[in-house]
């Protein structure tokens, strides 16, 4: 199988565009349309639905494209571990990460990656929303999940202490709690599922957060969102420290209970699909964020 169509057609299914996807690769619109025509003979499949006014992937076709990309996958691997340095250093990265870290301490990095890697293209899916099955999906994504989760492939970013913060403001008004059996008494700005979460503290003890125990008005899956409601006084919350650690800083935040924060071990993985062979432009990408982020001392303990 050629993998010149292969790569053809992934671009093509990630742009939705035939001629555009030829034309980054040197390709005029009817050589492109050729080969795809040519690959899908092959296959005995049609990959593409095309009209006059739009391509789009058949059934056939999206099951088709993880496989595709593995096969790139390994061939760019390979030809990487016989000296080809500069392999896989252009085209598309696919990179998933939470939307609300991605715009606090991904973006203003781009420049930098960019200046160093002009020929690459990153296609950044950002979502604070828990997404499924990166298999096939990403080269790249960033999830937070505890340490004991073996099935995850890739590499420690940092650790993920989330605490209980609020505005002063609020403290002054409504008072400062001196234990968890205090927070009963506070308004609470709460994730979307509403369940009860762990807390410890330094000395080991260990009580439950529940949402629905406090007055809980204010509901977010956005954790910019979640943030600024804190900042504007809504009421208490839970937040990751690299989501707040300005805010910290500045007094804008205070930690409520600063002895205690979650009991999750989260920890930001850098994860890469299960096949665990790591293209050189997924490596390049996963040290560039490992050496300008990992382990910032402001968001652990």
């Amino acid at each position: 199988m050629d993998t010149d169509s292969l790569r053809l057609f992934v671009m093509a299914a990630e742009r939705l565009n035939i001629s555009a996807a030829g034309r980054a690769l040197g390709l005029a619109p009817a050589v492109a349309s050729a080969r795809l025509a040519k690959l899908e003979g092959e296959l005995g499949a049609e990959l593409l639905h095309r009209t006059t006014r739009k391509v789009s992937l058949s059934l056939e076709g999206s099951d088709f494209l993880p496989y595709a990309r593995e096969i790139l996958a390994q061939t760019d691997a390979a030809q990487a571990a016989l000296g080809g340095k500069d392999v896989g250093l252009k085209g598309t990265l696919r990179f998933a990460a939470p939307s609300s870290f991605a715009q606090l301490h991904i973006m203003p990095l781009l420049p930098e990656f960019q200046s160093l890697y002009p020929d690459l293209v990153l296609d950044l899916r950002l979502s604070d929303t828990r997404f499924d099955a990166i298999e096939g999906s990403f080269d790249l994504a960033l999830r937070s999940a505890p340490l004991t989760d073996s099935s995850l492939k890739g590499r420690k970013l940092s650790d993920d202490v989330r605490v209980l913060c609020a505005a002063p403001g609020y403290l002054t008004e409504r008072g400062t709690p001196a234990g968890p059996q205090d927070l009963a008494n506070h308004d609470f700005i709460s994730w979307g599922s509403m369940e009860a979460r762990e807390l410890i503290s330094s000395s080991g003890k260990t009580a439950m957060l529940d949402p629905k125990a406090m007055t809980c008005r204010t509901i977010f899956d956005d954790g910019d969102a979640q943030r600024e409601a804190t900042l504007a006084g809504i009421g208490i919350s839970v937040n990751s420290l690299w989501n707040i650690e300005r805010e910290i800083a500045a007094g804008r935040l205070v930690r409520v209970l600063p002895d205690w924060k979650q009991n999750d071990r989260a920890v930001l993985w850098l994860v890469y699909p299960r096949s665990n062979v790591l293209t050189p432009k997924t490596r390049v990408f996963m040290d560039f964020l490992i050496d300008r982020l990992g382990n910032r001392p402001g968001w652990s303990e």
